[in-house]
């Protein structure tokens, strides 16, 4: 049992910060549920208002907590732990936790690389790559958006392939005999554009995590560059790594 020790040399926010996720985590307080108010907690660990509004609205950010106006402040649910998309398709991953996922194809066509593009696949600008664009759904809702660039002349007739049910990834190998020997991923955050909160039912400018793969051969010949857009609010990337 965590208890708020005054005198610690730990900030009395971080304190209540491990309180509240303790709480959580041992199911005092369970997900869906409202909290105590903040007026409650203040009253109950000796707290001043600043310092429960800090420890509160620490936990929103990270996504533990979430308010609603008018009703206070309430335990979300937990995110969804996946590892790198670039050794397993996040169909596959969720589908192996037991989730139920679906897919739309929203586009699937031939198109100039844009500058940006052609510099990832080392082709050049205005080369015919295909594009293809995806959405996925978990539980009926928008998880995440997925963009693929593949040039044309190693996926040629890629279109008449099942991009719905099938794994893109699964497609390059079986019938391109394309599999990744080198990756290089990036991750960062980005604002929602226009199209992506309606896509994702979330307001412009709403926080998203944005994964961008560039996949080589074993030529060292990058073959296939995609971006994941994630609602970080639902999504937590995991890495592992080992001393060599």
């Amino acid at each position: 049992m965590i208890v708020i020790q005054k005198n610690a040399p730990k900030p009395l926010y971080l304190q209540l910060e491990e309180l509240i996720r303790n709480n959580i985590d041992n199911g005092v307080w369970k997900h869906q549920n409202a909290i105590p108010s903040e007026s409650e907690l203040q009253k109950e660990y000796g707290l001043s208002r600043m310092t429960v509004r800090t420890a509160c609205q620490n936990l929103v950010q990270e996504g533990i907590l979430y308010r609603v106006p008018g009703k206070g402040t309430f335990v979300a649910e937990p995110k969804i732990m996946t590892d790198s998309l670039a050794y397993m398709g996040f169909r596959e991953q969720l589908e192996r936790m037991g989730y139920a996922t679906t897919t739309e194809l929203l586009e699937s066509k031939i198109i100039q690389a844009s500058a940006s593009v052609s510099k990832k696949l080392r082709i050049p600008e205005n080369a015919s790559v295909m594009y293809i664009e995806r959405m996925r759904y978990l539980k009926k809702k928008p998880i995440s958006l997925h963009h693929s660039y593949i040039p044309i002349q190693l996926c040629e007739g890629i279109e008449k392939h099942d991009l719905i049910n099938e794994q893109l990834c699964v497609i390059m190998e079986k019938e391109y005999q394309l599999r990744p020997h080198k990756i290089q991923e990036t991750l960062e955050s980005v604002r929602a554009s226009k199209k992506e909160s309606q896509l994702f039912g979330v307001a412009e400018d709403y926080p998203l995590l944005i994964l961008e793969d560039n996949l080589f051969d074993q030529n060292d010949v990058p073959y296939e560059y995609s971006k994941v857009v994630f609602r970080g609010d639902k999504i937590k990337l995991r890495y592992e790594f080992h001393n060599l």
